[in-house]
C-alpha cells in the first residue's frame, strides 16, 4: 500500500502523505494542500471526514461497536474500575496505583471548597433558569476566583488546575440542581467517595439523615464512566478549539458545556424523557408510536434508539441496561413513564424493522430512565452528562496544550456577493 495519496486537478498532480494510527485508521495529511495547490481547500460540512488532531485518548469504532479509553475496553472499565480511576486514566494516560489514587482523591477533597461569593452569582439566576446555562456560567465564573493562567510547561500547575476543576465542578452541579428544586446548598462530605459525595450533595434533605444506596451509587458510577469521553465530538472539539487560543481550562470547559447543551448532542437523554411524557399524554399506546416511527411520512422520531456513530450497537447501552434494570427493581418505582419506556424497549428489541436496521436502545435511552427513577429533574439530565464528560474534556485540553497544537482556524468557501460599490443611504 502506498504511503502517498495523489490529487489530480486541472492537469496537475499533487502528492500528500498518508498517516496511519495504531488501530490502522488511515488519514491523508493535507496541511500543505492550500500552499501546494495555490489556494485549493477541502469542503467538509460538519467535519465528518476531517481529522482535526492525532489523539492517544479514546478509540471508537462505530461499525464494530468498540469504545476504548487509553486502550482499555469500556466493558472492562465499567465492570472493574470506578469513575475516579477512569478520570485519572484519561487525563494522565495510565491507571493509578493505590498511592496515586489516594493522593488524587485527597487532593480533590482539599480543593472542593467553592468561594462563598459564587453563591451571589447563583442567586442572580431565576429558579426557572435552565441548569446547563447556570452550570456554564458558574464554571466560567471560576476563572474570576482563580485568575492566574496555567503554565502548561509546569506539571505541578497542570495537575493543580485538573484537581481544582474535578473538585469544584460536582459542587456546581449539585448547586444547579438544588437551586432548581428549592433546596439549601450543600458542600458534601469529605469522608465519602467521589461519586457517593456527588450523590449526597445532590439529594441530601435538610430534615433527613443521608443514607446511601449501593445499587444507585454503582449505577451513577457506571453512567459517569460511560460518558467520560467519546473522541472528537461536538463539545470535545469545542474544548480543544477554544483551548487552542490559549484560553484557560475553566473557560474552555465552560464553552464545552454550552456545546453539550444542544439537543443533537448532550440533550438527547432529555429528549427521550420528553418523548415518553408526550406518549403518556396521548394515552400511552406504545404500539401506536412504534408504528409512527416506522412510517416515513410521519414526522415523529423515536428518541434514544440507534446512534449516529455506532452503526451496529452502542456498547455503552449494553452495560447500562443492566444497571437500569437493577435500579428500577431495587427502588420499586411505579411510574407510567418508566412503564412506557420498558414497553418501547421490549418492542424495539423484538420488532424485525428495528432489529434489521440495528435501531437498538442507546445509552441516552437508559440514562434517561435511570435519572428519572432517581428523581433527577429532566432539565438536569444534560448536566449529569457534563459531569461525566468532565475528565474527557480535561484530558483533551491537556493533550492539545502539551502537544502545542496550532490555533484552530477553519477555512470557508465564500458564496456571497462579489465586490460592489457603496451606495449612500438617500440613494438606496
Amino acid at each position: 500500500m502506498s504511503d502517498k495519496a495523489t490529487l489530480e486537478y486541472n492537469g496537475k498532480k499533487y502528492e500528500f502523505p498518508v498517516t496511519e494510527g495504531t488501530e490502522n485508521e488511515l488519514a491523508i495529511d493535507i496541511k500543505t494542500l492550500r500552499s501546494a495547490t495555490g489556494g485549493i481547500i477541502t469542503l467538509d460540512p460538519g467535519y465528518k471526514n476531517t481529522g482535526s488532531c492525532e489523539s492517544a485518548i479514546t478509540f471508537l469504532d462505530g461499525e464494530k461497536g468498540i469504545l476504548r479509553y487509553r486502550g482499555y475496553s469500556i466493558e472492562e472499565l465499567a465492570e472493574k474500575a470506578d469513575f475516579l480511576e477512569v478520570a485519572y486514566l484519561l487525563i494522565f494516560g495510565e491507571l493509578p496505583n493505590k498511592e496515586q489514587l489516594s493522593k488524587f482523591h485527597n487532593d480533590i477533597r482539599e480543593e472542593s471548597h467553592v468561594d462563598e461569593e459564587m453563591k451571589k452569582i447563583l442567586d442572580g439566576f431565576p429558579k426557572s433558569a435552565h441548569p446547563m446555562g447556570v452550570l456554564s456560567s458558574l464554571t466560567s465564573a471560576l476563572v474570576a476566583f482563580n485568575p492566574s493562567s496555567v503554565d502548561v510547561s509546569s506539571e505541578s500547575e497542570m495537575y493543580k488546575s485538573t484537581v481544582r476543576i474535578l473538585a469544584k465542578f460536582p459542587v456546581l452541579v449539585a448547586w444547579a440542581m438544588r437551586k432548581k428544586k428549592g433546596l439549601p446548598l450543600d458542600y458534601g462530605d469529605d469522608t465519602l467517595g467521589y461519586v457517593e459525595n456527588i450523590h449526597k450533595m445532590m439529594f441530601k434533605r435538610p430534615n433527613k439523615e443521608y443514607s446511601k444506596n449501593k445499587i444507585v451509587i454503582d449505577a451513577l458510577d457506571k453512567l459517569l464512566i460511560l460518558h467520560a469521553d467519546h473522541e472528537q465530538n461536538c463539545s470535545t472539539s469545542t474544548v480543544r478549539i477554544v483551548g487552542s487560543s490559549f484560553a484557560g481550562l475553566f473557560a474552555s470547559i465552560s464553552a464545552g458545556i454550552s456545546a453539550l447543551w444542544g439537543p443533537l448532542h448532550g440533550g438527547a437523554n432529555q429528549a427521550v424523557l420528553e418523548m415518553l411524557e408526550a406518549i403518556e399524554a396521548d394515552g400511552g399506546d406504545t404500539k401506536k408510536y412504534m408504528a409512527k416511527a416506522k412510517d416515513k411520512s410521519d414526522p415523529f422520531r423515536l428518541m434514544g434508539f440507534g446512534h449516529r456513530v455506532y452503526k451496529n450497537f452502542d456498547p455503552r447501552a449494553r452495560i447500562i441496561k443492566k444497571s437500569a434494570d437493577e435500579v428500577l427493581g431495587d427502588l420499586g418505582i411505579e411510574d407510567p413513564i418508566l412503564e412506557i419506556a420498558k414497553g418501547l424497549e421490549k418492542e424495539a428489541l423484538e420488532d424485525p424493522y428495528f432489529v434489521d436496521r440495528k435501531l437498538y436502545p442507546n445509552v441516552d435511552f437508559y440514562s434517561g430512565i435511570i435519572y428519572r427513577a432517581l428523581g433527577i429533574p429532566t432539565e438536569m439530565f444534560t448536566v449529569m452528562f457534563a459531569l461525566g464528560r468532565l475528565p474527557g474534556w480535561i484530558a483533551q485540553w491537556r493533550e492539545m496544550r502539551l502537544k502545542g497544537e496550532p490555533i484552530g482556524r477553519p477555512r470557508q468557501v465564500y458564496i456571497g456577493e462579489n465586490h460592489r460599490p457603496f451606495v449612500a443611504v438617500d440613494l438606496r
